[in-house]
C-alpha cells in the first residue's frame, strides 16, 4: 500500500494513493480542520508557534537550555511533554480529528532527547512519582499520553518513531518504549528522510533494524520516504528497498512526484510479461 503525507487536502484523493496522512497541526503550530477522508496527523510536542508565543512552554535541560529551532541540533521548537494543559488541548484535537476518521497519526510524540526535561514541573513529578530512574519515569509520561490518545481513537492508532532501531536508544533519546506502546499503537511509522537517495544501504540497514525490532511485537510499521524535488529513478529505487521491509510506503509532501514514482514501480511490474492467444 502506497500513501501520501501532505499539508494539501485535494492530495488525499488522487488516485495513486491507497492512504492519506493530512496534517491537522504540524511542527510549526499550523493547524487545519481534520479530514473524513483522511487520516488526520497530530504533531504533539513539537511546536514552533507555541514556544515563541511562550517560552516557558519549551522543554529545558539542566544547564537552562530551552530546547528550542535556536538550537543546532534541534530542527523545531519542544513543549515539554508534562505540560498538562498542553496535553489536554492535544487531546482534544486529536478527539476532533477522530471524530472526523477513526484513524489517527501521532507524530513527534516523546522528550526532545537526552537530559530533557530538567522544568521545575518535571523534577516534582518525578520527585513525587514512584520511580527512582528518571528514564523510566520519562518513558512512563510518554506511555500514559500515548494510551490517553489512543482511547480517544476508535479506529488505528499510528505513531511516528525517530528513526533509530538501536535497542534502548529511542528510550534513552525521548522516553520511548516500544514495547510500552505497542500495547496501544496500531502501526508505527519511521520516516527515512533523504534529498537525493542516491545510495540505500543506509536505508536498508534501518528498515531492517526496525523489522528485527518489531517482527517479536507483531507490530507493524510503515516507512515514509521524502519526495521533494527527488530524481524518480532515485525516489523509486528507494521505495523498492523500503517495501522489501515494510508493510507500507508512504510518501512525504510533493504529491506530484510520489504519484509519478507510484505510476512507475506499477509499469515496471508490468514489463516483461508476455500475453500469448491461446493455442487452438
Amino acid at each position: 500500500m502506497y500513501g501520501i503525507v501532505t499539508r494539501n487536502a485535494e492530495e488525499i484523493d488522487w488516485s495513486e494513493f491507497d492512504l492519506g496522512f493530512y496534517e491537522v497541526k504540524d511542527v510549526t503550530g499550523r493547524a487545519a480542520e481534520p479530514l473524513p477522508n483522511a487520516v488526520n496527523m497530530v504533531s504533539c510536542f513539537g511546536d514552533n508557534a507555541a514556544v515563541n508565543g511562550n517560552p516557558d512552554l519549551a522543554a529545558v535541560d539542566a544547564d537552562g537550555t530551552l530546547a528550542t529551532r535556536e538550537q543546532p541540533y534541534f530542527d523545531w521548537s519542544h513543549v515539554c511533554p508534562t505540560n498538562e494543559e498542553y496535553r489536554a488541548g492535544l487531546l482534544e484535537i486529536v478527539e476532533d480529528s477522530a471524530a472526523r476518521n477513526g484513524d489517527v497519526r501521532l507524530d513527534d510524540v516523546g522528550f526532545p532527547r537526552e537530559g530533557y526535561c530538567r522544568c521545575d514541573r518535571c523534577d516534582r513529578r518525578f520527585e513525587e512519582s514512584d520511580y527512582d530512574d528518571r528514564e523510566a519515569w520519562r518513558a512512563a509520561e510518554i506511555t500514559e499520553f500515548v494510551a490517553a490518545a489512543a482511547e480517544r481513537i476508535p479506529g488505528r492508532t499510528y505513531l511516528t518513531l525517530y528513526p533509530d532501531p538501536y535497542p534502548g536508544h529511542l528510550y534513552r533519546r525521548e522516553g520511548i518504549d516500544v514495547e510500552a506502546l505497542s500495547d496501544y499503537v496500531d502501526e508505527f511509522v519511521v520516516p527515512l528522510y533523504d534529498t537525493h537517495y542516491a545510495t540505500t544501504y543506509w536505508l536498508e540497514t534501518i528498515a531492517k533494524g526496525f523489522q528485527s525490532r518489531l517482527d517479536r511485537l507483531e507490530t507493524p510499521f510503515s516507512i515514509e520516504l521524502y519526495a521533494v524535488d527527488l530524481d524518480l529513478d532515485d525516489l523509486v529505487h528507494a521505495a523498492d528497498v523500503a517495501e522489501r521491509y515494510a508493510a507500507d510506503v508512504h510518501f512525504g509532501y510533493d504529491a506530484s512526484t510520489a504519484a509519478a514514482a507510484i505510476r512507475r514501480k506499477g509499469a515496471d511490474s508490468r514489463s516483461g510479461v508476455t500475453h500469448r492467444p491461446d493455442d487452438g
